[in-house]
């Protein structure tokens, strides 16, 4: 386990690296995301604060995602098999959230994916530019004005 200090931008893992560690966040805001053959990002996750956020392979093996971070903070590095040990809870409310997110991306309109996003981060939307927030629902940043308008107008 290892306290550090992250810089906006910073890259802590980059797909095809080695994966042993995941992050748990004290200060600032992380992200995974992946990056497919055409060059285009897609969120997996973002991680505010009391959160835990990491690759979802095997440790030591390749990973399939870049963590970043978004903002100036510190985190926690801790290594995979230790993540359990130090507060199972967190990795249980991530499995929760990915779940979560998986079955809404599956069965749900635009619209209840941003709802979803705003439950489930409510403290960060004002901190992502809102491509990002698109990339997450899995939506143009077109599509994600029409559905922030709709809301506004059935309030």
């Amino acid at each position: 386990m290892k306290r550090l200090k992250v810089k906006k931008g910073q890259i802590l893992q980059r797909k095809g690296e080695r994966s042993i560690y995941v992050y748990q966040v004290l200060s600032g805001l992380l992200r995974s995301y992946h990056i497919d053959q055409k060059g285009r990002e897609h969120i997996f996750m973002f991680a505010p604060e009391g959160w835990i956020i990491g690759d979802g392979v095997m440790p030591g093996t390749e990973g399939d995602l870049f963590i970043e971070a978004l903002e100036d903070g510190t985190v926690i590095q801790l290594e995979k098999d230790m993540e359990t040990k130090h507060d199972p809870s967190k990795l249980l409310k991530r499995i929760g959230v990915l779940q979560k997110r998986v079955i809404m991306l599956i069965s749900s309109s635009a619209i209840e994916r941003y709802e979803h996003f705003i439950e489930t981060y409510p403290n960060i939307v004002q901190r992502v530019p809102q491509k990002m927030i698109a990339s997450y629902l899995g939506i143009t940043p077109e599509a994600l004005s029409t559905v922030k308008r709709q809301r506004m107008q059935g309030k």
